[in-house]
């Protein structure tokens, strides 16, 4: 009798948890920011266990590793309860708007993205500590279902063009001013030359 084939038992063990589009806002950076930021919890060993994998959080380890599994499993469920409400740190809503460096820092400037704060962290490979500042996830929700990113830009390039109108303008003025004082220091070294020629011949000078 021919021996039964042996089940093929599973190398892994993997755990997987949807990320919400409500923590995502559709952007994979968010995403692997998400991932980093839960990875930061987790034991050393297990950091670059967890991954992003179409949409999902997927933890995975090899079966021997049961106990670090569960521990894991444990962390990145208690991390995830609330993630959404994680601030948005700056490549992250860059990302998710579609904007530029420049924008953000414009319109953070001028208060159309206001800032929900700041933090502070040091890179790896760098001795001086960065700040920046972060973004409330319902804020960015709202601008970009409301598309007020394209408003935004409507705004900008009209006023560019104002600026450009008024330089203009001011540029053509003081031009005018400046060929006016020309004209007038001119005609005053004129007169003063003219004046000395009475005294000349007064004097006998000019005989």
């Amino acid at each position: 009798m021919p021996a039964k084939p042996k089940p093929n038992l599973p190398t892994d063990l993997v755990r997987e948890w949807p990320l919400p589009v409500a923590a995502t806002l559709g952007s994979s950076v968010r995403a692997k920011g998400l991932v980093l930021e839960v990875r930061a919890g987790l034991p050393l060993n297990v950091r670059k266990t967890l991954d992003v994998i179409a949409g999902a959080m997927v933890l995975r380890l090899p079966v021997e590793a049961r106990t670090e599994f569960a521990k894991a499993s444990s962390i990145v469920a208690q991390k995830l309860d609330g993630i959404e409400d994680l601030p948005i740190i700056p490549r992250e809503i860059e990302d998710i708007l579609s904007i530029s460096t420049t924008e953000r820092h414009r319109w953070l400037k001028d208060g159309r993205l206001p800032s929900a704060g700041t933090r502070t962290v040091k890179l790896a490979g760098r001795a001086k500590k960065i700040t920046f500042h972060v973004f409330d996830p319902r804020m960015v929700e709202n601008v970009l279902n409301e598309d007020r990113v394209t408003t935004w830009r409507e705004d900008d390039a009209i006023a560019a063009a104002e600026n450009r109108r008024k330089a203009a303008g001011k540029a053509k003025c003081l031009k005018a001013e400046k060929k006016e004082r020309a004209g007038v220091a001119s005609k005053g070294e004129t007169q003063t030359g003219l004046k000395g020629w009475d005294e000349f011949e007064r004097l006998g000078l000019l005989r």
